[in-house]
Protein backbone atom coordinates (compact mmCIF):
# COMPACT_ATOMS: atom_id res chain seq x y z
CA UNK A 1 0.00 0.00 0.00
CA UNK A 2 2.70 2.42 1.09
CA UNK A 3 4.32 1.48 -2.40
CA UNK A 4 1.37 2.30 -4.48
CA UNK A 5 0.57 5.58 -2.43
CA UNK A 6 4.57 6.21 -3.39
CA UNK A 7 4.00 6.02 -6.90
CA UNK A 8 0.95 8.10 -7.56
CA UNK A 9 2.46 11.10 -5.72
CA UNK A 10 5.64 10.52 -7.83
CA UNK A 11 4.18 10.17 -11.25
CA UNK A 12 2.43 13.30 -10.32
CA UNK A 13 5.76 15.25 -9.75
CA UNK A 14 8.19 17.44 -12.03
CA UNK A 15 11.43 15.39 -13.03
CA UNK A 16 13.65 17.59 -10.25
CA UNK A 17 10.91 16.74 -7.70
CA UNK A 18 10.87 13.44 -8.40
CA UNK A 19 14.35 13.27 -8.23
CA UNK A 20 14.50 15.18 -4.65
CA UNK A 21 11.51 13.01 -2.89
CA UNK A 22 13.49 9.75 -4.81
CA UNK A 23 17.24 10.22 -3.47
CA UNK A 24 15.74 9.96 0.82
CA UNK A 25 13.54 7.96 2.08
CA UNK A 26 10.23 8.40 3.09
CA UNK A 27 7.57 6.96 5.15
CA UNK A 28 4.12 7.65 2.70
CA UNK A 29 2.19 6.54 5.66
CA UNK A 30 3.71 9.66 7.45
CA UNK A 31 3.83 12.40 4.65
CA UNK A 32 0.89 14.44 4.75
CA UNK A 33 1.07 17.32 2.76
CA UNK A 34 3.44 18.49 -0.20
CA UNK A 35 3.30 22.34 -0.95
CA UNK A 36 4.96 24.00 -3.85
CA UNK A 37 4.87 27.73 -3.97
CA UNK A 38 6.41 29.25 -6.83
CA UNK A 39 10.05 30.59 -5.97
CA UNK A 40 9.64 29.99 -2.44
CA UNK A 41 11.09 26.84 -0.49
CA UNK A 42 9.54 22.75 -0.99
CA UNK A 43 7.75 22.62 2.36
CA UNK A 44 6.36 19.51 3.58
CA UNK A 45 4.13 18.14 6.47
CA UNK A 46 5.45 14.96 7.97
CA UNK A 47 4.26 12.95 10.82
CA UNK A 48 2.37 16.26 12.03
CA UNK A 49 5.59 18.64 11.68
CA UNK A 50 6.46 21.05 9.31
CA UNK A 51 9.71 20.55 7.37
CA UNK A 52 11.60 22.55 4.42
CA UNK A 53 13.26 20.14 1.87
CA UNK A 54 16.95 20.20 0.85
CA UNK A 55 17.74 19.26 -2.90
CA UNK A 56 19.07 16.40 -1.59
CA UNK A 57 15.45 15.33 -0.38
CA UNK A 58 16.51 15.61 3.46
CA UNK A 59 13.80 17.49 5.81
CA UNK A 60 15.33 19.90 7.75
CA UNK A 61 13.90 23.13 9.73
CA UNK A 62 16.40 25.76 8.25
CA UNK A 63 14.66 27.83 5.47
CA UNK A 64 17.92 28.50 4.00
CA UNK A 65 18.74 24.95 3.22
CA UNK A 66 15.42 24.50 1.43
CA UNK A 67 15.01 23.59 -2.07
CA UNK A 68 13.20 26.73 -4.11
CA UNK A 69 10.52 25.59 -6.28
CA UNK A 70 10.84 27.03 -9.90
CA UNK A 71 8.24 28.06 -12.03
CA UNK A 72 9.00 24.80 -14.32
CA UNK A 73 8.78 22.82 -10.95
CA UNK A 74 4.83 24.09 -11.30
CA UNK A 75 4.50 23.72 -14.60
CA UNK A 76 5.77 20.40 -14.94
CA UNK A 77 3.74 19.43 -12.24
CA UNK A 78 0.36 20.73 -13.64
CA UNK A 79 1.17 18.70 -16.60
CA UNK A 80 1.61 15.28 -15.16
CA UNK A 81 -1.42 16.22 -12.85
CA UNK A 82 -3.95 16.97 -15.43
CA UNK A 83 -2.48 14.17 -18.57
CA UNK A 84 -1.37 17.61 -20.22
CA UNK A 85 -5.17 18.37 -20.96
CA UNK A 86 -5.55 21.37 -17.80
CA UNK A 87 -8.79 22.79 -19.66
CA UNK A 88 -10.73 19.38 -18.76
CA UNK A 89 -10.29 19.88 -15.71
CA UNK A 90 -12.00 23.45 -15.72
CA UNK A 91 -15.06 22.00 -13.39
CA UNK A 92 -12.46 21.05 -10.75
CA UNK A 93 -10.16 23.66 -11.30
CA UNK A 94 -13.07 26.04 -10.68
CA UNK A 95 -13.52 24.80 -6.80
CA UNK A 96 -9.83 25.19 -6.29
CA UNK A 97 -9.03 21.31 -6.02
CA UNK A 98 -8.27 18.34 -8.08
CA UNK A 99 -8.45 14.97 -7.04
CA UNK A 100 -5.76 12.48 -8.24
CA UNK A 101 -5.83 8.36 -8.81
CA UNK A 102 -5.85 7.28 -5.25
CA UNK A 103 -8.18 9.84 -3.15
CA UNK A 104 -4.82 12.26 -3.25
CA UNK A 105 -6.73 15.94 -3.22
CA UNK A 106 -4.23 18.69 -4.83
CA UNK A 107 -5.33 22.43 -3.99
CA UNK A 108 -4.17 24.86 -6.63
CA UNK A 109 -4.24 28.54 -5.96
CA UNK A 110 -3.66 31.43 -8.64
CA UNK A 111 -5.25 34.24 -10.44
CA UNK A 112 -8.99 33.87 -10.31
CA UNK A 113 -11.05 34.77 -13.64
CA UNK A 114 -14.44 36.08 -12.33
CA UNK A 115 -17.51 36.36 -14.93
CA UNK A 116 -20.42 38.03 -14.04
CA UNK A 117 -20.00 37.97 -10.60
CA UNK A 118 -19.21 33.81 -10.54
CA UNK A 119 -15.71 32.36 -10.37
CA UNK A 120 -15.49 31.04 -14.23
CA UNK A 121 -11.63 29.02 -13.74
CA UNK A 122 -8.45 30.23 -12.40
CA UNK A 123 -5.29 30.86 -14.36
CA UNK A 124 -1.37 31.15 -13.95
CA UNK A 125 -1.61 28.49 -10.97
CA UNK A 126 1.31 29.87 -9.16
CA UNK A 127 0.53 27.20 -5.56
CA UNK A 128 0.20 23.80 -5.22
CA UNK A 129 -1.15 21.45 -2.55
CA UNK A 130 -0.67 17.86 -2.47
CA UNK A 131 -2.70 16.43 0.38
CA UNK A 132 -2.11 12.51 0.90
CA UNK A 133 -5.05 10.27 1.36
CA UNK A 134 -4.76 8.47 4.62
CA UNK A 135 -7.62 5.88 5.75
CA UNK A 136 -7.05 4.68 9.74
CA UNK A 137 -9.41 1.79 9.47
CA UNK A 138 -10.73 0.72 12.45
CA UNK A 139 -9.93 4.01 14.56
CA UNK A 140 -13.47 4.44 14.95
CA UNK A 141 -13.63 1.70 17.49
CA UNK A 142 -14.25 3.76 20.32
CA UNK A 143 -16.72 5.49 19.87
CA UNK A 144 -19.18 3.37 17.92
CA UNK A 145 -20.92 2.06 21.41
CA UNK A 146 -21.35 5.76 21.90
CA UNK A 147 -23.00 6.09 18.46
CA UNK A 148 -25.15 3.61 17.95
CA UNK A 149 -28.66 2.55 19.88
CA UNK A 150 -30.16 -0.98 18.93
CA UNK A 151 -29.92 -1.19 15.01
CA UNK A 152 -30.38 2.40 14.44
CA UNK A 153 -27.75 5.51 14.87
CA UNK A 154 -27.96 8.91 16.97
CA UNK A 155 -27.73 12.27 15.65
CA UNK A 156 -23.49 12.98 16.05
CA UNK A 157 -21.59 15.95 15.05
CA UNK A 158 -17.65 15.20 15.33
CA UNK A 159 -16.15 19.07 16.95
CA UNK A 160 -11.87 19.41 16.16
CA UNK A 161 -9.93 21.73 15.33
CA UNK A 162 -8.01 21.84 12.28
CA UNK A 163 -5.51 18.89 11.44
CA UNK A 164 -6.74 16.42 14.18
CA UNK A 165 -8.26 13.78 11.88
CA UNK A 166 -12.11 14.81 12.06
CA UNK A 167 -12.74 13.78 8.00
CA UNK A 168 -10.64 10.38 9.08
CA UNK A 169 -13.05 9.58 12.09
CA UNK A 170 -15.75 10.32 9.78
CA UNK A 171 -14.60 8.26 6.99
CA UNK A 172 -14.33 5.00 9.36
CA UNK A 173 -17.79 5.33 10.45
CA UNK A 174 -19.26 5.87 7.79
CA UNK A 175 -17.41 2.21 6.40
CA UNK A 176 -18.54 0.64 9.95
CA UNK A 177 -21.63 1.67 9.45
CA UNK A 178 -22.29 0.84 5.79
CA UNK A 179 -20.63 -2.79 6.03
CA UNK A 180 -22.22 -3.48 9.98
CA UNK A 181 -20.86 -5.48 12.67
CA UNK A 182 -21.55 -8.37 15.30
CA UNK A 183 -24.76 -6.64 16.40
CA UNK A 184 -25.30 -4.40 14.37
CA UNK A 185 -26.72 -4.73 10.43
CA UNK A 186 -25.13 -2.46 7.85
CA UNK A 187 -27.20 0.80 6.89
CA UNK A 188 -27.76 2.32 3.33
CA UNK A 189 -25.48 5.86 4.15
CA UNK A 190 -25.68 8.73 2.07
CA UNK A 191 -22.75 11.13 1.92
CA UNK A 192 -22.39 14.36 0.42
CA UNK A 193 -18.54 15.24 -0.50
CA UNK A 194 -18.37 18.43 -0.87
CA UNK A 195 -14.70 18.64 -1.10
CA UNK A 196 -14.13 15.06 -2.37
CA UNK A 197 -12.02 14.35 0.59
CA UNK A 198 -14.61 11.32 2.25
CA UNK A 199 -14.81 8.99 -0.67
CA UNK A 200 -12.21 11.19 -2.65
CA UNK A 201 -13.86 10.05 -6.05
CA UNK A 202 -11.39 10.04 -9.35
CA UNK A 203 -14.01 9.37 -12.60
CA UNK A 204 -16.60 8.70 -10.31
CA UNK A 205 -15.33 5.73 -8.32
CA UNK A 206 -14.34 6.59 -4.78
CA UNK A 207 -10.84 5.56 -4.07
CA UNK A 208 -11.47 5.53 0.10
CA UNK A 209 -13.31 2.49 1.51
CA UNK A 210 -16.29 3.70 2.60
CA UNK A 211 -18.34 0.82 2.48
CA UNK A 212 -21.16 -1.60 0.57
CA UNK A 213 -23.97 0.39 1.59
CA UNK A 214 -23.24 3.71 0.50
CA UNK A 215 -23.96 6.18 -1.85
CA UNK A 216 -21.84 9.52 -2.39
CA UNK A 217 -22.35 13.02 -4.43
CA UNK A 218 -18.94 13.54 -5.18
CA UNK A 219 -18.29 17.87 -5.34
CA UNK A 220 -21.75 18.43 -4.56
CA UNK A 221 -23.00 21.55 -1.92
CA UNK A 222 -23.87 19.89 1.51
CA UNK A 223 -27.20 22.12 1.22
CA UNK A 224 -28.28 20.95 -2.28
CA UNK A 225 -27.24 17.32 -2.07
CA UNK A 226 -28.30 16.11 1.64
CA UNK A 227 -31.90 16.64 -0.30
CA UNK A 228 -30.95 15.27 -3.54
CA UNK A 229 -29.92 12.27 -1.63
CA UNK A 230 -33.66 11.91 0.66
CA UNK A 231 -35.43 11.85 -2.46
CA UNK A 232 -32.99 9.52 -5.11
CA UNK A 233 -31.37 7.32 -2.67
CA UNK A 234 -33.40 6.54 0.26
CA UNK A 235 -30.48 6.57 3.22
CA UNK A 236 -30.98 5.68 6.81
CA UNK A 237 -27.85 7.97 7.53
CA UNK A 238 -26.72 11.04 5.90
CA UNK A 239 -22.52 12.35 6.23
CA UNK A 240 -21.47 15.05 5.29
CA UNK A 241 -18.17 17.04 6.72
CA UNK A 242 -17.79 20.61 7.72
CA UNK A 243 -21.33 21.90 8.40
CA UNK A 244 -21.94 25.38 8.99
CA UNK A 245 -23.71 27.94 6.21
CA UNK A 246 -26.85 28.68 7.09
CA UNK A 247 -27.77 26.76 3.95
CA UNK A 248 -26.27 23.71 5.88
CA UNK A 249 -28.32 24.33 9.20
CA UNK A 250 -31.49 24.33 6.75
CA UNK A 251 -31.27 21.38 5.20
CA UNK A 252 -29.94 19.51 8.47
CA UNK A 253 -33.19 20.27 9.17
CA UNK A 254 -34.95 18.89 6.66
CA UNK A 255 -33.03 15.55 6.77
CA UNK A 256 -34.01 14.96 10.84
CA UNK A 257 -38.13 15.83 9.28
CA UNK A 258 -37.71 13.12 6.96
CA UNK A 259 -36.25 10.36 9.53
CA UNK A 260 -32.65 10.11 8.53
CA UNK A 261 -29.78 9.66 10.83
CA UNK A 262 -27.07 12.78 10.59
CA UNK A 263 -23.88 12.57 11.07
CA UNK A 264 -21.82 15.85 10.54
CA UNK A 265 -18.52 17.56 11.42
CA UNK A 266 -17.56 20.83 12.32
CA UNK A 267 -14.65 22.84 12.82
CA UNK A 268 -14.14 23.57 16.75
CA UNK A 269 -12.91 22.98 20.27
CA UNK A 270 -15.68 22.56 22.46
CA UNK A 271 -19.34 22.60 22.74
CA UNK A 272 -19.78 25.88 23.89
CA UNK A 273 -17.21 26.71 20.94
CA UNK A 274 -20.23 25.99 18.43
CA UNK A 275 -22.68 27.17 20.60
CA UNK A 276 -21.07 30.88 19.47
CA UNK A 277 -22.06 30.56 16.28
CA UNK A 278 -25.52 31.91 15.52
CA UNK A 279 -26.61 29.04 13.16
CA UNK A 280 -24.93 26.13 15.15
CA UNK A 281 -25.91 27.60 18.09
CA UNK A 282 -29.68 26.77 17.11
CA UNK A 283 -28.77 23.46 16.45
CA UNK A 284 -27.21 22.57 19.89
CA UNK A 285 -29.85 24.66 22.17
CA UNK A 286 -33.05 22.67 20.52
CA UNK A 287 -30.48 19.13 21.33
CA UNK A 288 -30.86 18.21 17.21
CA UNK A 289 -27.64 16.50 17.74
CA UNK A 290 -27.69 13.45 20.41
CA UNK A 291 -23.39 12.77 20.88
CA UNK A 292 -20.91 14.86 20.37
CA UNK A 293 -17.75 13.59 19.82
CA UNK A 294 -14.98 16.28 20.86
CA UNK A 295 -11.00 15.63 18.76
CA UNK A 296 -7.79 17.07 20.45
CA UNK A 297 -4.19 16.28 18.76
CA UNK A 298 -2.60 16.82 22.25
CA UNK A 299 -1.36 13.04 22.17
CA UNK A 300 -1.94 12.30 18.49
CA UNK A 301 -4.53 13.03 15.76
CA UNK A 302 -7.45 11.79 15.90
CA UNK A 303 -7.65 11.33 19.87
CA UNK A 304 -10.72 11.23 21.08
CA UNK A 305 -11.10 14.03 24.08
CA UNK A 306 -14.79 13.59 24.73
CA UNK A 307 -18.13 12.14 24.24
CA UNK A 308 -21.05 14.29 25.49
CA UNK A 309 -24.84 13.04 25.20
CA UNK A 310 -27.37 16.26 24.18
CA UNK A 311 -28.31 17.10 27.49
CA UNK A 312 -23.91 17.57 28.11
CA UNK A 313 -23.91 15.06 29.83
CA UNK A 314 -20.01 13.49 30.16
CA UNK A 315 -20.29 9.69 28.46
CA UNK A 316 -16.46 9.60 27.65
CA UNK A 317 -13.28 11.16 28.73
CA UNK A 318 -10.05 10.73 27.71
CA UNK A 319 -7.96 11.63 30.91
CA UNK A 320 -9.57 8.53 32.22
CA UNK A 321 -9.01 6.27 29.66
CA UNK A 322 -11.71 4.42 30.93
CA UNK A 323 -15.48 4.11 29.52
CA UNK A 324 -17.76 6.23 31.88
CA UNK A 325 -21.00 5.01 30.44
CA UNK A 326 -21.20 1.26 29.32
CA UNK A 327 -23.46 0.60 26.65
CA UNK A 328 -25.01 -3.14 25.21
CA UNK A 329 -23.27 -2.80 21.81
CA UNK A 330 -19.49 -1.97 23.50
CA UNK A 331 -19.22 -5.71 23.51
CA UNK A 332 -19.74 -6.25 19.84
CA UNK A 333 -17.46 -3.16 18.83
CA UNK A 334 -14.94 -5.20 21.00
CA UNK A 335 -15.45 -8.22 18.59
CA UNK A 336 -14.60 -6.31 15.13
CA UNK A 337 -11.29 -7.12 13.69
Amino acid sequence: MEKSRENEILKILSVALRRIFSSEIYDYNKLQEIRLRMNEPLIVIYDNREYFVTEKGKRTTECKKAYMVAPADIRETLEYISNYSLYAYEDEIRQGFITIQGGHRVGLAGKVILESGMIKSVRHISFINIRLSHQVKGCCKKVLPYIINGNETFHTLIISPPRCGKTTLLRDMIRMLSDGFPGFTGNTIGVVDERSEIGACYKGVPQNDIGIRTDIFDCCPKSYGMLMLIRSMSPQIIAVDEIGSRDDIDAIYSVINCGCKLIATVHGNSIDDIRNRPGLRKLVDERIFERYIVLSNRKRTGEIRTIFDDRGSVLFMAEDERLTSAYENEAAVAELS
